[in-house]
């Protein structure tokens, strides 16, 4: 065979080699997610690409075939080249592999590989259709390589009829979504954030906690009680008798106004403008809890626990709130960063709250809210200028009262400097 013959099958191997390297590596790296998108468009080339990736095993059986049989045909004639140039030399052989070797990695090996991971849609999808048609020629031979492959894999250990799934579970999800920066505004994050932590998220995670509880005790005068309507700031107020845990129903502000001005209005006008109290179990989940808001069509419940202690308040604001967040309502300003690049954070705050505006990962198990998680932390009190390292991040307590802790700073933390969160 002439010397040019030879020199131009070896250039034909070495480009086949190229393409066979970046095509393997292109098909594996491709975004699972956009070649499903793609698939949805139609695209002729993502529907051949999935259609191979269905079963990785014989697609990579196939390519490895290939590569293997390209490569090694490759060595063959560039020995064969080397001993018609150099006949007399004795290592002209070894010469030629080592030059081969050399060519082999850079220019069908490496750029093509590191090609294909910059840009896999270039190579995937074209390389898809030859698979497809060599995938038919070489099937009894790359059925029977991977036969062999699997029998091995089985006696080593491995389940080879379990393939691995690219579904993504709620974590991740949830990475990708905090990613997305460059995609949606961060209010957006936070609000599909929220619904992924519908599940996890119980009633005693949101509610109004005890002592926050604003209601009407029917054994006041009915003047305290008219100036308490009157100057209400909630449409729904619960009434009870001396205190919460004897709540005896809700009052809409909307009924009992066009009431409150007539002069036999009493405590049993009141009283018979009530609607029944509904009574939430605090493990709850928000997700179960909304379902319940909109079947019973109510929009407020008193969360209890095991005891049947009233333990809070929860609205149907509330659960939206734990959604959309600021969307629907005007956020209070319980965060708030510092020149210096700290933050005063108001101890009254979730912890999931806290978590979602500064992105950390302070635990949620346990205490609800800063001031809890702080009391746990400490057993006990601390005082005005007491700084702590809480889960990892530095704080000081600058307030606090008789029974809990109101207001803190958050030191800068070096992660913070490189991506502050605005608040």
């Amino acid at each position: 065979m002439p010397l040019s013959m030879l020199l131009g099958i070896l250039l034909l191997m070495l480009v086949l080699s190229a393409f066979f390297s970046g095509s393997e590596t292109s098909l594996m790296t491709l975004n699972r997610y956009r070649l499903r998108h793609l698939v949805k468009l139609k695209h002729p080339g993502a529907i051949k690409a999935q259609t191979l990736l269905q079963r990785p095993d014989r697609v990579l059986g196939l390519i490895l075939l290939c590569n293997n049989f390209v490569n090694n045909f490759a060595s063959s004639i560039a020995t064969v080249i080397a001993i018609k140039l150099y006949a007399d030399e004795e290592s002209s052989v070894a010469i030629a592999a080592a030059l081969l070797t050399l060519v082999m990695l850079i220019f069908s090996e490496v750029t093509p590989k590191t090609l294909a991971t910059i840009k896999p849609e270039l190579l995937a999808f074209p390389s898809a259709w030859v698979y497809t048609v060599l995938l038919k020629i070489f099937y009894p031979l790359v059925w029977l390589v991977n036969t062999l492959a699997h029998c091995l894999l089985r006696q080593m250990g491995v389940d080879t009829t379990k393939t691995a799934h690219n579904e993504l579970n709620k974590d991740e999800l949830k990475s990708i979504i905090s990613e997305a920066e460059s995609v949606m505004p961060y209010r957006y994050q936070k609000m599909l954030l929220g619904i992924l932590d519908l599940e996890s998220a119980t009633v005693e995670d949101i509610m109004t906690p005890r002592n926050e509880i604003v209601g009407i005790d029917l054994e006041l005068p009915i003047e305290t009680i008219i100036e308490q309507i009157k100057n209400s700031p909630h449409t729904r107020l619960p009434v009870y008798k001396q205190h919460v845990d004897r709540v005896i129903g809700f009052l809409h502000l909307r009924k009992v106004l066009s009431e409150i001005h007539f002069k036999d209005f009493d405590k049993q006008t009141i009283i018979s403008l009530l609607s029944k109290p509904s009574f939430i179990p605090e493990s709850t989940s928000v997700h179960a809890q909304m379902v319940r808001f909109k079947s019973e069509k109510i929009r407020v419940g008193l969360v209890v626990d095991e005891y049947g202690d009233v333990q809070g308040l929860v609205t149907l604001d509330d659960l939206l709130q734990e959604i959309v967040g600021e969307l629907i309502t005007e956020e209070e300003n319980t965060v708030s960063q510092q020149s210096d690049g700290s933050y005063l954070v108001d101890a009254g705050i979730t912890v999931r709250e806290l978590n979602r505006v500064m992105r950390w990962e302070l635990p949620t198990e346990g205490a609800k809210t800063l001031n809890g998680l702080i009391l746990n932390f400490m057993e006990t009190i601390p005082n005005i200028g007491t700084s702590i390292r809480l889960h990892g991040y530095p704080m000081e307590i600058l307030e606090r009262d008789e029974n809990s802790v109101k207001l803190v700073k958050f030191l800068p933390l070096k992660s913070d400097r490189l991506n502050q969160t605005s608040c």
